[in-house]
């Protein structure tokens, strides 16, 4: 553990953009986070799909400075930081972060972790890092566009900005709330509420008003029968949306 985490508050400001249950809720079950049989096996069957597209549309992340913003236990981080990056995983869970410290001293793969909101960081370190990731973590808060425009100002100009996230529409409904949770049980019943959803054409909307360029989109699907994932063109479930800040962006 660095000074600089041992300095980190333990605690958030009350006007953190979090829900306080949804925050309970990951935390609850941050011992699992490394376990691939627990409700994080998903995260970790994907993990490799989206390791591969972000080190591409970011153009290789050996030698660059990377934050992932929602990091959980670090199973993204730990992957980037092992491919080369120099990585931050940032977090409100003081529990997923224990938990990725924790398999942090087991791996050898340094990761500096902190418990600090992406718009905290972003006025400490503003256009600080090249590559910024946010997975799987605006569906999940009650302002998603505060958290882009957060990650908007964290990164470099020319730099990338990649999110994963699940589209909202009766489909999405279907296979992310009662397949996957109500009829295959890959995550536990209430991961997900499907109202908070976000439209591709909304996610670009946040993104362009923070100034940033919509630069790839692509969809990740399940294959029930082969039980596989793979990223694919159709973006009407899950998705991950790449950016591009602007190198003249100040």
């Amino acid at each position: 553990m660095t000074a600089r985490e041992i300095s980190t508050p333990a605690a958030a400001p009350a006007s953190i953009n979090a829900d306080p249950a949804e925050l309970a809720k990951f935390s609850d079950t941050a011992h699992r986070w490394w376990d691939p049989t627990s409700e994080f096996g998903p995260l970790h069957a994907i993990n490799p799909l989206r390791m591969r597209w972000i080190d591409e549309v970011a153009g290789g992340l050996a030698g660059k400075d990377v934050l992932d913003v929602g990091c959980g236990g670090g199973i993204l981080s730990e992957a980037m930081a092992a491919a080369g990056a120099r990585v931050t995983g940032i977090d409100l869970s003081g529990k997923a972060l224990g938990v990725a410290r924790l398999h942090r001293l087991e791996s050898g793969i340094e990761v500096e972790y902190r418990q600090i909101a992406a718009e905290a960081l972003a006025l400490e370190t503003p256009a600080h890092y090249d590559v910024v990731t946010c997975m799987e973590l605006l569906e999940h808060v009650p302002d998603p566009a505060s958290i882009v425009a957060a990650c908007a100002v964290l990164a470099k100009p020319g730099g990338s900005v990649v999110f994963a996230t699940l589209n909202r529409n009766p489909r999405s409904y279907l296979f992310a709330i009662l397949g996957a949770e109500y009829l295959l049980r890959l995550l536990p019943r209430g991961t997900h509420d499907w109202t908070r959803f976000i439209r591709p054409a909304e996610l670009a909307g946040f993104a362009r008003r923070a100034g940033l360029d919509l630069e790839r989109l692509a969809g990740m699907s399940y294959n029930v029968l082969t039980r596989e994932y793979r990223i694919e063109a159709n973006a009407t479930v899950n998705y991950l949306a790449a950016f591009r800040k602007p190198a003249h962006a100040g």
